[in-house]
């Protein structure tokens, strides 16, 4: 039976889709620059050498400026593919296409490197719709990222990128929601403490 926090993140989900849904070409194409600016400066800051990020739909933050420049720049970058089994493989993407994943999102082709590789980087980088001032993260519903960030033993900074006004002062929260480190927003960095 689906909790009321369920019902919350349902209906947030909804409305935060629906903001991103009418945004204007201009503003798409303004928080792009602040996003790959932004996502440029962590990660020079944090000296990464290889992070891991996903491939962004038209519906999510674009990812895909800041993906050309950390390749460009000889940063190592593993992309997510969703498995039948709610675990995520990784892939260098190396073959340079993409196709439709298990979910309809925009998945890298490459060889897998299995569920563990994620372990090897510097910067984690998830989407989100939204996340709170907490360092709540709310995905968007599948629970791949949680599962993969509640497993790792010790795991780098993990960033979520969303839009400036879904940075909320509250998110709802399950127990197996696990915290962002970080967001990255097109006009700023926010960094969160976990003392």
């Amino acid at each position: 039976m689906p909790s009321p926090s369920d019902h919350e993140k349902r209906a947030l989900r909804a409305e935060l889709r629906e903001r991103r849904h009418n945004l204007t070409s201009t503003e798409v194409e303004q928080a792009t620059q602040g996003f790959l600016q932004n996502l440029q400066s962590l990660v020079t800051a944090l000296d990464a050498r290889s992070v891991s990020c996903y491939l962004s739909s038209t519906a999510e933050p674009n990812t895909r400026p800041f993906i050309n420049w950390a390749l460009a720049s000889g940063i190592r970058v593993l992309f997510p593919i969703s498995r039948e089994d709610g675990l995520l493989d990784w892939t260098v993407g190396e073959q340079g296409v993409e196709k439709t994943g298990l979910w309809g999102m925009p998945e890298a082709v490459g060889e897998l490197l299995g569920p563990i590789a994620i372990n090897d980087v510097d910067l984690i980088i998830v989407p989100a719709c939204a996340v709170d001032t907490q360092g709540t993260r709310l995905g968007w519903g599948r629970g791949y990222f949680d599962k993969t960030l509640g497993s790792m033993e010790k795991r780098p900074p993990v960033y979520a990128v969303v839009f400036d006004n879904e940075v909320l002062p509250e998110v709802p929260k399950e127990a197996h929601d696990q915290p962002v480190d970080g967001v990255v927003t097109p006009g700023r960095i926010l960094d969160f403490s976990f003392e």
